[in-house]
């Protein structure tokens, strides 16, 4: 038999769940602006987000500032101009990256979408914004950034490694055969290095690898790039080069190295490098050019070492 009870309960199942309640249950920030720009409603997950409470924002001006809605340039979108504001004048809706200023001070990556409140007569009677905290993706952003960093660079060296190497050689005769922009490609070795290792120990090899490499980068141009293509084996790519500044190049980065030594124990440990030099040739194939270069890399060497040696 049916109560009272049973009754008032069954109504209270069916009766319907106002958007409040709805909207409170949902992750993201939300909250409605009226045409004064007032803050109406300010749900759960706004107050997650921002560190405020219903009571401290309901009735504010959206304009006060402490949302501080800036974009990821550091740039305001407060003002006439602001998404809020053109979506309650002029109908926008808007998708944007935004940080917003957490109450504790700092700024939260959010994604935010923004949109204007239609009346049943078709008029815009406010905004609302719902905002996303996008810390999560960022962070995996990042990570896959220092993932595809980690990939491409040799982590003893922090040059580029040998497929960064390919990469970018590759990418150098796609420019030379579409635009006919010269590079040059210096292929270098490090002098007796067995020799440093025997007597010194692998530990030591690192650092003189490191140092050859570090090197060789700090007397490069900016657009200039060089790897490591294995062992004690380093490849330079310059683009944008003549004869003459080939071979300037390579004589700096040889001086640079021989000038260069590393202290340990009290004692300077100093290496010299063997390079061979050539420009690329649109018609042959980017291995091709390498060998080349360490054709040559090996002529300097059966020369006396320490020096260059380009294509007659």
């Amino acid at each position: 038999m049916s109560t009272d009870r049973d009754e008032t309960d069954t109504a209270a199942a069916t009766r319907p769940v106002s958007h409040e309640t709805l909207l409170d249950q949902i992750q993201d920030g939300v909250y409605f602006v009226d045409q004064n720009h007032l803050i109406t409603y300010w749900n759960m997950g706004a107050e997650r987000i921002t560190g405020r409470s219903r009571d401290e924002v309901l009735g504010t001006l959206y304009t006060a500032g402490f949302l501080g809605h800036v974009d990821k340039d550091g740039a305001s979108v407060f003002g006439e101009d602001s998404p809020i504001a053109l979506s309650i004048d002029k109908g926008v809706s808007f998708e944007k990256e935004l940080y917003l200023l957490h109450k504790n001070g700092k700024n939260v990556p959010v994604f935010s979408r923004i949109s204007p409140i239609v009346n049943s007569m078709g008029e815009n009677i406010g905004a609302l914004e719902v905002f996303s905290d996008n810390r999560s993706r960022i962070q995996a952003m990042r990570r896959i950034e220092e993932l595809e960093e980690m990939a491409l660079l040799c982590p003893l060296t922090e040059v580029g490694n040998r497929r960064y190497a390919e990469i970018s050689l590759r990418h150098a005769f796609e420019e030379l055969r579409r635009y006919q922009w010269k590079f040059g490609v210096l292929f270098a070795d490090i002098d007796k290095f067995k020799a440093v290792n025997d007597a010194h120990g692998h530990a030591v090899g690192d650092e003189i690898l490191r140092m050859v490499a570090h090197g060789l980068r700090d007397c490069l141009r900016t657009f200039d790039f060089v790897g490591r293509w294995g062992g004690e084996e380093f490849i330079v790519l310059l683009p944008n080069i003549t004869d003459e500044l080939l071979e300037t190049i390579s004589e700096r980065c040889r001086g640079m190295i021989e000038d260069s030594a590393y202290q340990h124990d009290g004692k300077e440990i100093k290496v010299t490098i063997s390079i061979g030099a050539v420009l690329a040739d649109p018609e042959e194939e980017p291995r091709h050019c390498v060998d080349r270069a360490d054709k040559l890399m090996y002529a300097s060497k059966k020369a006396g070492r320490n020096r260059i040696t380009l294509e007659a």
